[in-house]
């Protein structure tokens, strides 16, 4: 918590932070144009928010592109916040796009990280397994069909209207698996969209990276339902209980 409140605690970071919660998946050169100071001192100021996991890279060719981790703003607020707010029902933000077989990953629309205490095989079965899907969930408590190669997994709302279908286009056994999602929270005209999970163990935690490719216009709210998942998912693996939605009572 010290790093991120030492990483805000300053408006020319905040002010990078701005930039990329309007566009993601900037260069340093564009993130330049936001402050008047050197390149160097920009680079010192996003070696900062890496170092508190607020931006997360990934290198494409030669460029370096940053992008808002909004998971450990989303751990703040469920510690300092949550318990102070009345229950409310948490907006479901859902995934949209379209698979691009055959043809080489641009740079991802959206990428988070998080790392969790859990081992390798706990972190793949919780990624793959319906039934532990539906058990943290943010939204969802129900899911039907495991990941595998060609399998479509639903995911049915407390209702019992879907939320979404998942097909499962890849997997490298507990390293990595892609996606295409049909989101039917937006109709059954809604455009796919296509993520991909990295799982990387590190000692005693996993490191899972979240990338979305192809998010339509307008659908950019993805951020919120991916922090809510994740932080769910971690706090399920970690002390066995998730993060459920509240109806506002």
């Amino acid at each position: 918590m010290d790093a991120i409140f030492k990483a805000l605690n300053d408006p020319a970071r905040r002010v990078l932070l701005d930039s990329l919660r309007t566009r993601d998946g900037q260069t340093l050169t564009e993130l330049e144009e936001h402050l008047s100071m050197s390149r160097f001192g920009v680079m010192k100021h996003l070696k900062v928010l890496e170092d508190a996991h607020l931006v997360v890279t990934r290198r494409n060719g030669r460029f370096k592109h940053h992008y808002l981790n909004a998971l450990p703003l989303q751990e703040v607020m469920d510690r300092w916040v949550a318990p102070f707010l009345q229950p409310q029902a948490r907006a479901l933000t859902d995934l949209k796009t379209r698979l691009e077989k055959e043809t080489k990953m641009a740079k991802p629309d959206f990428l988070m990280q998080t790392f969790i205490r859990c081992s390798q095989d706990a972190l793949w079965d919780a990624l793959t397994q319906a039934d532990q899907m539906a058990a943290y969930h943010f939204a969802c408590a129900q899911v039907d069909g495991n990941a595998s190669v060609g399998n479509v997994t639903r995911f049915i709302l407390p209702d019992g209207s879907p939320m979404l279908s998942q097909t499962t286009t890849r997997l490298d056994p507990k390293t990595r698996i892609e996606m295409t999602f049909q989101p039917h929270f937006f109709g059954p005209d809604a455009p796919e969209s296509r993520m991909v999970y990295e799982i990387e163990p590190q000692g005693e935690l996993c490191k899972l990276t979240i990338e979305h490719y192809d998010i339509a216009a307008g659908q950019e709210g993805v951020a919120e339902g991916w922090a809510r998942l994740a932080a769910s998912l971690k706090s399920w693996l970690e002390t066995g209980t998730g993060l459920r939605a509240t109806a506002a009572g």
